[in-house]
């Protein structure tokens, strides 16, 4: 039996059944369980999360949902019950310039003004929301919800997989799927390696409130130590993404409120008046985590569990949701073939279609952090330059506009807005 190490005492000794059992009740793991349902809902599946309910209710991020994601939530009968917590993002500016620079000049900008563009390219969405109305969508599907518990171990056979809980709880299931983030304890109990590159830089993150309206515009400032994203939320607020290095970022969380501010300031800039800190400031160390396989016998990966990338491109979130809509139409598809919806032959499918898409977005994410993150005056120029010539094609900005969307006829039914 695989195991992990726990110090919790067991008393239980309950065994039960499931088809599926998801580790990880975060985004990834509450829209996989709900995709596969609403495909296959004979299909008996348990999601398991080991934080308590309240640690989501004081989540305070937010996050870009792009056209395709928000078309797989209101496929699934979810979007429409959160308009009134979304921003569109109607414009994207990207600058370039040094920290100490009086003007930042504006080298790039992306607004979806097509004739046939239905919807913004994004949302900026709470994840406590989100998280949320995924919840409240399961328990209606009669998904098992289960929080405060954690997974001590699981043990393969031919046909299922048994699963032990902390609580002493265990069930045989069909497939076991890992959604518990960049550090997924299930993804090393499957003895799944990694390839990791740490970056030596933080990601900053807190809420912002201002004087004046932002309109739906979002912005991104290349600086030396990394970007400064600033994305709006509903009202006169922004969410912020500040990558500095994890030195300068450990010496900004150490200052006092009226330095830390003075140092926001310099870098938000003045366009929108007067600033505040509106939430919580925390950071996290960032890098690139790719796993070598997505899938075994018995368990796949998805989201973070098997790919971890830098927030440079905001695609974190969307590459999760894309695993999920993948996962979930891979197992309904085979489960109305009469396949063995765990078995390895099942789930390559799943990660022939996932990993060569997820490898490709971490190696842009990698070079634009690397293209971007320093001071060298020719790797400006150089950049600068091809900033300034993809503004100025119409036809290539369309196709970063697709992308960023995830316009795609390869992609998933679900990102399609279609039912599987």
């Amino acid at each position: 039996m695989v195991k992990a190490q726990s110090t919790k005492k067991t008393d239980n000794s309950k065994q039960l059944k499931c088809d599926i059992l998801i580790v990880g009740g975060n985004y990834v793991g509450l829209s996989t369980a709900v995709a596969i349902c609403a495909g296959a809902p004979h299909l008996s599946i348990v999601v398991v999360e080991a934080a308590p309910k309240v640690a989501n209710e004081k989540d305070e991020r937010a996050f870009a949902v792009a056209a395709a994601a928000s078309r797989m939530l209101d496929q699934l009968g979810i979007w429409q019950g959160m308009e009134e917590y979304t921003q569109p993002i109607n414009e994207m500016v990207i600058t370039d310039s040094r920290l100490s620079d009086v003007t930042r000049p504006v080298f790039l900008t992306f607004s979806d003004q097509r004739e046939d563009a239905s919807a913004p390219f994004a949302h900026m969405l709470p994840n406590r929301v989100l998280v949320e109305k995924l919840r409240e969508k399961a328990l209606e599907m009669g998904i098992t919800l289960i929080n405060g518990d954690s997974v001590l171990g699981y043990e393969k056979g031919p046909a299922n997989v048994d699963i032990k809980l902390a609580s002493g709880i265990s069930y045989t299931a069909k497939l076991l799927v890992a959604a518990d983030g960049v550090r997924s304890k299930m993804r090393d109990l499957a003895g799944i390696k990694t390839m990791h590159w740490p970056y030596d830089q933080k990601g900053i993150v807190t809420t912002i409130a201002h004087e004046r309206p932002h309109e739906g515009r979002a912005e991104e400032h290349f600086l030396p130590a990394g970007p400064f994203a600033i994305l709006p939320l509903k009202g006169n607020r922004s969410s912020l993404v500040w990558t500095e290095s994890t030195q300068s970022a450990d010496r900004l969380l150490a200052m006092d409120d009226l330095s830390f501010e003075l140092e926001l300031e310099q870098r938000f800039g003045h366009k929108l008046g007067e600033i505040s800190i509106d939430g919580p400031v925390k950071a996290f160390p960032l890098g690139l985590t790719l796993a070598r396989e997505f899938v075994k016998d018995r368990i796949a990966l998805v989201g973070d569990a098997a790919h971890g990338i830098h927030p440079i491109s905001g695609q974190g979130l969307n590459l999760g949701f894309k695993d999920a809509a993948a996962l979930a139409e891979t197992i309904v598809e085979a489960d109305r073939l009469g396949m063995d919806i765990g078995a390895l032959t099942t789930l390559e499918r799943y990660q022939l279609w996932r990993r060569f898409d997820t490898v490709q977005m971490g190696i842009v994410t990698d070079v634009l952090n690397r293209l971007f993150s320093n001071d060298n005056p020719l790797l400006r120029a150089a950049r600068d330059f091809g900033l300034g010539m993809v503004d100025r094609m119409p036809g290539l900005k369309t196709r970063f506009i697709d992308q960023a969307s995830g316009n795609s006829k390869s992609e998933p039914r679900l990102l399609r807005g279609e039912a599987i």
